[in-house]
């Protein structure tokens, strides 16, 4: 809890510093540079240029690539701003999100560097030279030695883009942009599974709240053996048989932490199932049965809608669990970071095995 807050902290300064720095660079294109103190040193006021804009750009592209990172990203420690969480043109996508976290790290050691460079350069001026530079830096200073000069050159600008090219070529050779996907353990294998309806398309989903946003995610391996017979009447119409490779989910940025030994424990709980009896009720179809996840077996009824056409079946259904009868989560005792309630949804097409 401590962890996400303090991201989402650091997340929301990151965001005003943005503004602050796009309204401080806007402002400064309107005003008049003053001279410096000391125009016969070239080599230092092209310097101080080079430096002042390696600044401005950092409080730019140091903000606005955790921001992109952010949006890109499913889950894990909100903006609070009432706006932001997303951005236009940005999607959720892991690999997009990747790439600008490490942009991110790029940009921050080169604002590091510039502001060593800055306030180095202001300690030599007040300290070495003993002028006014730095008092100057200071509002309500009376320095007399504010003539605008209207010769800056540009090659400063020109120098801080080429080192700003460098430095994310440098984190694209060093491997920088593909450090930081998720780590999980390794899938557990599912084998194939004798049914009578063959499963041809499918998508298993969880959505859960975290920190009072919706996180989604999604498990890529799992099979179902299905009997099923439509009826009109109440009664049984087939059984159903899932399992869930539990290392396949993805979760956005926290899919490491969902699988671990906090939430799924993926390492040590490999799969999970719900063995179900499909039953016509007069409000439609359900199956029933125990849902086990972490060896917790928890009786469940998941209404879903069917269609059958030409021997091809779509179905779609939901259905809300608490974690914590699956002791999911337990070390979040409360709804203040991960909410409770966690809704399994899934849509499937599948073809009817001749002969079944």
């Amino acid at each position: 809890m401590r962890k996400a807050f303090a991201f989402s902290l650091h997340k929301t300064v990151g965001v005003a510093t943005f503004f602050v720095g796009v309204t401080r660079i806007l402002w400064a294109l309107t005003q008049t540079r003053p001279a410096p103190l000391h125009p016969d040193r070239r080599a230092e006021a092209w310097l101080a240029g080079f430096v002042h804009w390696l600044l401005y750009g950092s409080l730019v592209l140091v903000p606005l690539t955790g921001w992109i990172h952010h949006a890109a990203s499913e889950g894990f420690a909100p903006i609070w701003w009432p706006f932001g969480q997303d951005l236009p043109l940005v999607p959720k996508d892991e690999a997009l999100s990747a790439t600008f976290a490490g942009l991110h790290i790029v940009t921050k050691w080169v604002l590091i560097g510039a502001i060593g460079l800055h306030v180095a350069g202001a300690l030599k001026h007040h300290v070495v030279d003993r002028d006014g530079t730095l008092r100057r830096m200071l509002p309500g200073d009376s320095l007399v030695h504010t003539v605008p000069d209207a010769r800056h050159p540009r090659s400063p600008v020109v120098a801080a883009l080429a080192l700003w090219l460098a430095a994310i070529g440098i984190g694209g050779v060093t491997g920088a942009y593909d450090r930081h996907a998720a780590v999980a353990p390794a899938a557990a294998t599912l084998e194939g599974t004798s049914t009578d309806w063959d499963v041809q398309d499918g998508a298993l989903a969880i959505a859960v709240q975290q920190l009072g946003s919706t996180v989604e995610g999604s498990f890529s391996d799992w099979t179902a053996a299905i009997a099923f017979k439509p009826r009109d009447e109440v009664g049984p119409a087939g059984t159903v048989d899932v399992t869930v490779s539990i290392g396949s989910l993805t979760l956005g940025s926290v899919t490491a932490q969902a699988l671990g030994a906090e939430f799924f424990d993926a390492a040590a709980f490999s799969t999970a199932r719900f063995k179900a009896e499909i039953l016509r009720t007069a409000d439609g179809y359900v199956a029933q049965g125990p849902l086990t996840i972490r060896d917790q077996s928890v009786p469940v009824t998941l209404p879903f809608s069917i269609e059958i056409f030409d021997g091809t079946a779509t179905a779609t259904g939901q259905l809300d669990v608490n974690r914590l009868d699956f002791q999911i989560g337990q070390t979040y005792p409360d709804e203040s970071a991960v909410g409770f309630t966690v809704r399994i949804t899934f849509a499937l097409t599948a073809t009817r095995n001749a002969g079944s």
